[in-house]
């Protein structure tokens, strides 16, 4: 009995040893219950063993070998799936091997690999002779994508069952994404360089659409998302000592509810005579869902489709003639029988008031005392707005208002990691900008096939072309899903980096802001949304069965024409919505206090384009399509203004209002359509300014620092010629005892 007692203690001492080992290499998860310990370690040695071989033989020079590799390892990282029954089980495999091939080193050498591809100019010069380029073209690229795509979008999300080790690893992966890889500067800048080299014609072949939806995953998660951003703007008000924010935008935005405006008297005296005649009458007031338009068993859906306060250029677009089919659904269904009535406890209880808290800028506090002192006194002081002398006391509690609400909201200039990339990329910004540009332009459904044009629909073509039905239609889904992601991933892209760029530094993001609006984004954006609308947010391209890792795990149903035409079950395309959110922003942030860019807007004639986009029953969408309709009111006329009062309306329940901002009336005197080129012209100036300071390593001397301090420029040694020291007591008597001093000069101010 002791022998075993003695036999079962060092078993136990062996297992401790093990586990602590284990965990010491991080060779994997715990050892689940009833399995054998021994065998669990012997697996996790043979993963890491079998990933340290693939890691060897990506070395080789045989480039066919290499792709074998590197397929494999693309397996693993989608969770070898033909030995996995359920989507769970593909999933949680995929994110262990990712861990795992991240730990054993497998990204830095699919980077080296990247790399030579992008450098290979014989791949290079013979897609630029091929007059048509297919999927064969970047085989290589396409695996190295995607495998680095699955580990950088696996890595990035954080969940709640994640290892201590994973958890350390996500943050070395962030630094790593974030540090000079190649050529010292970082992984998204190698990125950049593709997209700028397959737009300049010199690389046709590169899968553009793996490229920019990886870049976009990369700058997610080396600078973070909306959410990160929100949180370093609370961060840094802390630190400067400034009140907290108001409220958190994201938060407002994700309660508010999408309706229709109120309606305008025309409409009610329209309802009263359709009544009369005894057709069905139409309800002003109709709170609507997110998106309800589509909802079958409403028969106020769409209430606006037929939009009584069109302008008269609307009907030249060619886009409000079109019927709905779903609007003549809407006419023939009968209403259905009213709901019924809630007890009182159930009530939804709904916040009263408006849902921003207002602003103001330091401008409208000047103007306001200029014109009180021009008013009450006859005279100005300029930009002061501390001096209150002879002004009533109502003026000083409204100018204490004003400053209450300025300084909940000074802008924080906190140093964030954009500034890499900022000061890396100033080299040459035009070139991505445009880049990026050119493509949103190819894949925006509006554009019509050009010979010029980019083509970048290299990594979804065949070598074959379809020949039957079926492979054309299936084609044809592909090729517009392949738009779409382009558009999203853009949209997405720009987004994030003016929002990072603008919380670093306000003259970083006025680089990339002008230098977009230079490259015709406005109009560009604004052609993106002379379309059917409606028609592209409940777009289906897409096709349920064909999605990873369901097409994988299940049994494929066979694909028939009806079934590819029918689409999926989904009744919107999310995916669309959110690239038209994207858009609609960045547009706002490129107009926003820009009375030259406003101006644009009025120019391309936005406001109809953008009225119809107001039919689409999201509330964040219909939020940005007000902001931009609001900017421009002053500039539309009082006639406009008269037919809109619905939109009017509307502006008034959802956007954020600013302290004396007369934007229903157009009395603004900065509202000089004249003055728009020397703003340009002014906001050009400064920002070089901004880059002989920050970035010119050839600094010119106006610019140099200046040391004021008395001991540290006494402190200095300074090299003084041979002869100084003969001559040092004459200079003296000559330059300092010889010289009266005016002592009491130093008394009266300049």
């Amino acid at each position: 009995k002791k022998l075993k007692i003695g036999e079962k203690k060092k078993e136990e001492e062996q297992k401790k040893n093990n586990i602590k080992l284990l965990e010491k290499n991080k060779l994997g998860e715990k050892c689940p219950e009833n399995y054998n310990y021994y065998n669990y370690i012997f697996k996790m040695l043979e993963q890491r063993a079998y990933v340290m071989r693939l890691l060897d033989a990506l070395e080789v020079t045989d480039r066919d070998k290499r792709l074998k590799v590197a397929r494999a390892i693309l397996y693993l990282a989608q969770g070898v799936f033909d030995e996995c029954d359920t989507d769970v089980d593909v999933l949680h495999w995929s994110r262990h091997n990712v861990f795992l091939l991240y730990d054993m080193g497998i990204f830095t050498a699919l980077l080296e690999l990247l790399s030579m591809e992008i450098d290979n100019s014989q791949a290079c010069s013979s897609a630029v002779r091929k007059p048509a380029i297919s999927l064969a073209d970047s085989t290589e690229l396409r695996v190295l994508l995607s495998i680095m795509y699955l580990m950088v979008e696996t890595i990035r999300v954080q969940t709640e069952d994640d290892r201590p080790e994973w958890r350390t690893a996500r943050e070395a992966f962030k630094n790593e994404l974030g540090s000079p890889l190649y050529n010292g500067e970082p992984f998204a800048l190698l990125l950049f360089t593709m997209v700028t080299k397959f737009c300049s014609m010199n690389a046709p072949h590169f899968p553009m659409k793996k490229v920019l939806l990886l870049l976009w995953k990369t700058i997610l998660f080396t600078l973070g998302g909306f959410e990160e951003l929100q949180e370093l703007k609370v961060r840094g008000r802390e630190r400067l000592n400034l009140p907290p924010l108001p409220e958190d935008s994201i938060k407002v935005v994700r309660a508010m509810r999408a309706a229709s405006p109120p309606a305008s008297a025309m409409e009610l005296i329209e309802q009263q005579q359709q009544q009369k005649r005894g057709r069905r009458s139409r309800r002003p007031l109709v709170k609507q869902d997110s998106l309800d338009t589509y909802n079958e068993r409403d028969p106020f859906k769409n209430d606006d489709a037929r939009d009584e306060e069109e302008d008269p250029e609307d009907a030249d677009s060619g886009i409000e003639g079109e019927v709905d089919p779903l609007d003549r659904d809407v006419i023939i269904q009968p209403p259905p029988p009213p709901p019924p009535l809630r007890p009182p406890t159930e009530r939804i209880n709904f916040p009263k008031g408006l849902p921003w808290a207002p602003k103001v800028r330091e401008k409208d506090i000047e103007h306001f005392l200029e014109t009180s002192r021009n008013k009450f006194i006859g005279f100005t002081l300029g930009n002061d707005t501390e001096t209150l002398v002879g002004l009533p006391r109502p003026i000083h509690e409204s100018v204490k208002t004003l400053k209450q609400v300025r300084r909940a909201h000074v802008i924080v200039k906190h140093q964030l990691p954009a500034e890499a990339h900022g000061a890396s990329s100033y080299c040459n910004p035009v070139l991505c900008q445009i880049a990026l540009l050119k493509l949103l332009l190819a894949a925006a459904p509006t554009s019509k096939a050009k010979t010029d044009s980019i083509n970048i629909l290299a990594d979804v073509l065949p070598e074959e072309m379809p020949i039957t039905v079926l492979q054309s239609m299936k084609l044809g889904i592909d090729v517009n899903r392949h738009k779409e992601i382009i558009v999203k991933a853009i949209s997405a892209l720009l987004l994030l980096l003016l929002k990072h760029f603008k919380l670093n530094h306000i003259y970083q993001f006025e680089i990339v802001s002008q230098h977009l609006v230079f490259a015709n984004c406005i109009p560009l954006i604004l052609k993106f949304f002379n379309q059917n609308i409606m028609s592209y947010i409940s777009a289906k391209n897409s096709i349920c069965v064909l999605d990873f890792p369901h097409c994988v795990v299940h049994e494929m149903p066979e694909l028939t024409a009806e079934s590819l035409e029918a689409g999926d079950s989904n009744q919107f395309c999310w995916r669309n919505l959110f690239s038209c959110i994207n858009l609609l922003r960045i547009l706002n942030k490129l107009t926003k206090w820009k009375h030259s860019r406003t101006m644009m807007l009025v120019v391309f004639k936005s406001a109809p384009i953008l009225k119809r986009a107001l039919k689409v029953k999201q509330a964040m969408m219909q939020l940005y399509v007000l902001k931009l309709l609001k900017i421009q009111t002053k500039y539309l006329g009082r006639q406009w203004r008269k037919s809109n009062m619905k939109t009017m309306s509307a502006i008034y329940q959802k956007v954020r209002h600013r302290l004396n901002d007369d934007w229903a009336y157009g009395n603004d005197i900065d509202a000089r359509p004249w003055d728009f080129q020397a703003e340009e012209c002014a906001l050009r100036e400064s920002i070089e300014k901004f880059n002989s300071r920050r970035y010119d390593k050839n600094q010119n001397g106006e610019f140099t620092p200046v040391d004021n301090c008395l001991q540290s420029v006494l402190g200095q040694r300074v090299e003084l010629p041979e002869d100084f020291h003969y001559s040092y007591e004459m200079w003296l008597e000559r330059e300092v005892f010889s010289q009266p001093i005016q002592w009491e000069g130093l008394l009266q101010k300049p």
